[in-house]
């Protein structure tokens, strides 16, 4: 199916967008500060994506995108970057919007990211040889230090966001790298990373997730102030 990618992206951002010109929480408003973060946080991301399409640590099943290619990599995984984490962002700011009260305590949010932080550290320095692993989860620590040091009054939501947008995550990704698929549309190279799957889901796509997600909130909040 040639259309199945660009499908997932499209049923991805469809309901976010829908809703984003609500009358009650206008998040259509901060359009300008959403675009912006969006577009420096999916450049990063996909000049790392080209790369690591070229030497082989992932890449992508023609049978399920359409045949236009820009450095290497299909277009819609070039719209992966712009739907998935509006669809996500928006989700963390509809929760910020509905359940204003609902975060997490300074001091809890500081224990979760110090022990994250102290988890990947190891991780980190004993993966050095398997690319995925290790440039992934040294972005995410990056993004950790800069969250706990500037960032934590963010966090003490976003890790509630964050566990409320695995959900459709394990679905949108799940069907991504192969669940119910004869075989995955984006396919990955197991000596580049640790082998450990969530059901389909390389477990390091959690750690992507968290770190260009919690990025774009950062950026946002930035922008939304200037």
């Amino acid at each position: 199916m040639k259309y199945l990618y660009l499908l997932l992206n499209v049923c991805s951002i469809s309901i976010p967008l829908l809703y984003s010109f609500n009358k009650k929480m206008r998040f259509i408003r901060h359009w300008k500060a959403v675009l912006t973060s969006l577009t420096i946080v999916a450049t990063v991301f996909l000049i790392w994506d080209g790369v690591f399409t070229k030497y082989g640590v992932w890449g992508f099943n023609p049978n399920y995108h359409l045949p236009y290619l820009f450095l290497g990599m299909p277009i819609e995984e070039w719209l992966f970057f712009f739907c998935i984490p509006y669809a996500s962002v928006f989700i963390h700011y509809s929760l910020a919007y509905f359940k204003p009260k609902l975060v997490l305590s300074k001091k809890i949010t500081q224990v979760i990211t110090l022990g994250l932080i102290l988890l990947l550290l190891p991780v980190v320095f004993l993966n050095f040889h398997k690319a995925y692993t290790f440039v992934n989860y040294s972005f995410s620590l990056i993004i950790l230090v800069f969250g706990y040091y500037i960032g934590i009054q963010h966090l003490r939501r976003f890790y509630i966001a964050f566990l409320i947008i695995l959900i459709p995550f394990f679905v949108v990704n799940g069907i991504l790298t192969g669940t119910g698929l004869e075989e995955p549309v984006v396919w990955y190279n197991n000596k580049e990373n640790l082998g450990i799957r969530l059901g389909t889901i390389p477990i390091e796509d959690i750690g992507y997730a968290f770190s260009m997600l919690f990025t774009n909130v950062m950026l946002i909040e930035y922008f939304k102030k200037k």
